[in-house]
This record gives structure tokens, C-alpha cells and sequence, in this order.
């Protein structure tokens, strides 16, 4: 029985310690990236939008929203 909760504790240790280590990953790449966080969402770098996204950019444009932050919502919602 004991065994078995080291065993447990052990597991949970390695899948924190795998997330822990992604963080800082994550933050470098967002440093060397054009990222940008809009309503809860973050795209980086260069984003590819179809017809429809463009579309949605260039009304969102027009009615007063910056490009990139019409970028990131057409690309998520759109």
C-alpha cells in the first residue's frame, strides 16, 4: 500500500515538473515571437486567415478595432 502512494506522489511530482519546464519555454518563445493576448487568446507571429477571417479584419478595422487585435479575434471566433 505504501508503495503504491509513493508511487502516486512520484507520478504527480514528474507531471508538475513537465509543466513547470514548459513555462519558461513558453515565455521565451513569446519573447522572440510577435505574440499578442486578446480576449483570453494569444497567437504569435505571422497569422494565416482565410477569405472569411480577412474579411471579419476588415470590418473590424472599420468600425474602429486595431488590426491586430481584429486579427487574433476573427482568427479565434471568426
Amino acid at each position: 500500500m505504501t508503495g503504491a502512494l509513493v508511487a502516486a506522489m512520484v507520478a504527480a511530482g514528474g507531471i508538475g515538473g513537465t509543466a513547470a519546464a514548459a513555462e519558461p519555454q513558453r515565455q521565451a518563445q513569446q519573447q522572440t515571437e510577435d505574440c499578442r493576448t486578446y480576449s483570453g487568446t494569444t497567437r504569435c507571429g505571422d497569422l494565416r486567415l482565410n477569405e472569411k477571417q480577412r474579411a471579419c479584419v476588415t470590418s473590424s478595422v472599420q468600425l474602429g478595432m486595431t488590426e491586430r487585435r481584429a486579427e487574433v479575434e476573427c482568427d479565434a471566433f471568426g
